[in-house]
């Protein structure tokens, strides 16, 4: 059974799509949104026939089910089912009606409620026990020194709402190397592909120097799923609600790094974790705590297949 992903191509969307899909067990592809020009200027919503707006969109002939990400991909991905006779499920608020939708698979800090409207607390992704373990063994010998516990640093970037460039960085180093030392702990830290490279180059200025590792790759050279295996615990920028999700279902407990900047709904979704004693804000004095993974998509892909009767 097939289920055909529809978004803007973006990673975090591309992995909220999956995460969906691969815990209904159901197999999936990507089609990306790629707006033609002059339409880009303008909401989606806006848009007249929006088929006619966008790069052809085609649909393999076992496709069971278009799920949506994004006001975008809500868009174009709804006219996509209505064309095939397929039901559609939209992740995220989608900025218009939801009963144009099978489904709604929104988060708490979306703020919005109906019959056909699932909550999660996390935004939905791909990570899995089974993965996690995996990548363990991938790289623990290549992340652990030596046997004192290990904190995974992930970095985000400036998105609008956040600013992270040298001053940040700065900043965020020094306390990383406070933490590790009152803690006696090990470090590594990767940046993301949104990272100011003038950032990245503080983090290696200010950490290499003391033994923290800055690691960057793709492919099968990426740490990040290794590192979130192997930490003990991972330090996430709050930039980032699909780090932090991630980081979330791991056994690690785990702290949110405050960037200059405002986002309420960021906030609203930090606050439902700190809720739930899952995430504390970074503070160089505090003591790792005792936590349990949460991951909302397992929860929410039964129930879509339930009400869907995939």
């Amino acid at each position: 059974m097939k289920a055909i992903i529809i978004a803007e191509d973006f990673a975090g969307m591309r992995a909220q799509g999956a995460g969906l899909a691969e815990k209904a067990g159901l197999k999936w592809d990507f089609r990306p949104v790629r707006i033609q020009p002059f339409w880009s200027r303008f909401p989606a919503r806006y848009w007249p026939f929006p088929l006619k707006r966008v790069d052809p969109i085609r649909i393999p002939e076992d496709t069971r089910l278009i799920i949506c990400i994004g006001g975008t991909g809500g868009v174009v991905g709804r006219a996509v089912a209505q064309r095939e006779g397929l039901p559609v499920v939209q992740i995220q608020n989608p900025r218009m009606p939801v009963r144009k939708f099978d489904l709604v698979i929104a988060n708490t800090h979306d703020g919005i409620t109906g019959p056909n409207i699932l909550i999660s607390r996390n935004a939905l992704h791909p990570v899995t026990q089974q993965k996690l373990d995996l990548a363990r063994a991938q790289w623990e010998e290549r992340l652990k020194r030596d046997d004192r516990p290990l904190l995974s640093v992930l970095i985000g970037g400036a998105n609008g709402r956040f600013t992270l460039g040298a001053a940040e960085a700065e900043r965020i180093a020094e306390g990383i190397i406070a933490f590790t030392m009152r803690n006696t702990m090990q470090a590594i830290l990767t940046p993301s592909r949104r990272t100011d490279p003038a950032a990245v180059d503080i983090f290696r200025k200010r950490l290499e120097p003391h033994g923290i590792a800055v690691l960057t790759g793709g492919g099968d050279n990426n740490p990040y799923m290794g590192m979130l295996a192997c930490a003990d615990v991972i330090a996430v920028t709050t930039d980032s609600v699909s780090m932090i999700s991630e980081a979330v279902a791991t056994s690690a407990p785990v702290l949110v790094i405050p960037l200059p900047g405002r986002s309420k709904r960021i906030s609203r979704f930090v606050k439902t974790l700190e809720d739930a004693g899952r995430v504390k804000m970074f503070d160089p004095e505090q003591i790792p705590w005792d936590v349990t993974p949460l991951d909302d998509t397992p929860l929410v892909a039964r129930e879509m297949r339930r009400r869907l009767k995939l």
